[in-house]
């Protein structure tokens, strides 16, 4: 088989066992969040990062933990955690931190039964290898591969669900967009 179309194949399944409601609920976090703070780690952070761009372009105050620009947390506001294996020391410790200063969490994870899923307060499940499973690979893409490529799918998703919530024209997306490229 080509292996774009396994790729693909793999990716449709796991959007096929999306929670659509989950989806929902959290789009609806975001969308009534005041400030927005993303974490994740390594390549799920890159994700993270393309949406955090998106966020930005629908107008939205968002930043990724650990920039400079970066706001306080506090009290109706959102902090959004990707951790595919589920247990990351850095991402518990830092939901924990924007618990403590009554932020909201949700999180992304591929593992919803951890420690860190539990102190959530909506957790998104993406039901896809990651790094915590790739020694009984069922995927034909390498290491947490599926994950991530699924998460810029459900990000992106998630853009056009925000988009229309929220009313936000394509047009002034793009007069967000940097001029400096």
């Amino acid at each position: 088989m080509n292996p774009f179309h396994m790729a693909l194949k793999e990716l449709g399944e796991v959007a096929d066992r999306l929670d659509l409601g989950s989806v929902a609920t959290a789009c609806g976090m975001i969308a009534g969040a005041g400030r927005i703070m993303a974490h994740g780690c390594g390549r799920e952070r890159l994700q993270l990062s393309g949406f955090a761009m998106r966020l930005h372009h629908m107008g939205l105050p968002v930043a990724m933990q650990g920039d400079m620009a970066a706001p306080a947390l506090g009290a109706g506001d959102l902090f959004i955690a990707v951790a595919g294996p589920g247990e990351l020391v850095t991402v518990t410790a830092l939901m924990t931190r924007a618990i403590a200063a009554g932020a909201q969490v949700l999180f992304i994870t591929a593992q919803p039964q951890t420690a860190s899923a539990a102190l959530a307060d909506h957790v998104l499940t993406v039901p896809a290898q990651t790094m915590a499973n790739d020694e009984q690979a069922t995927s034909a893409l390498p290491m947490g591969s599926l994950f991530e490529g699924a998460l810029f799918l459900l990000f992106e998703v998630m853009v056009l669900d925000l988009r229309d919530r929220l009313g936000i024209q394509p047009e002034t997306m793009r007069a967000r967009h940097t001029n400096m490229e």
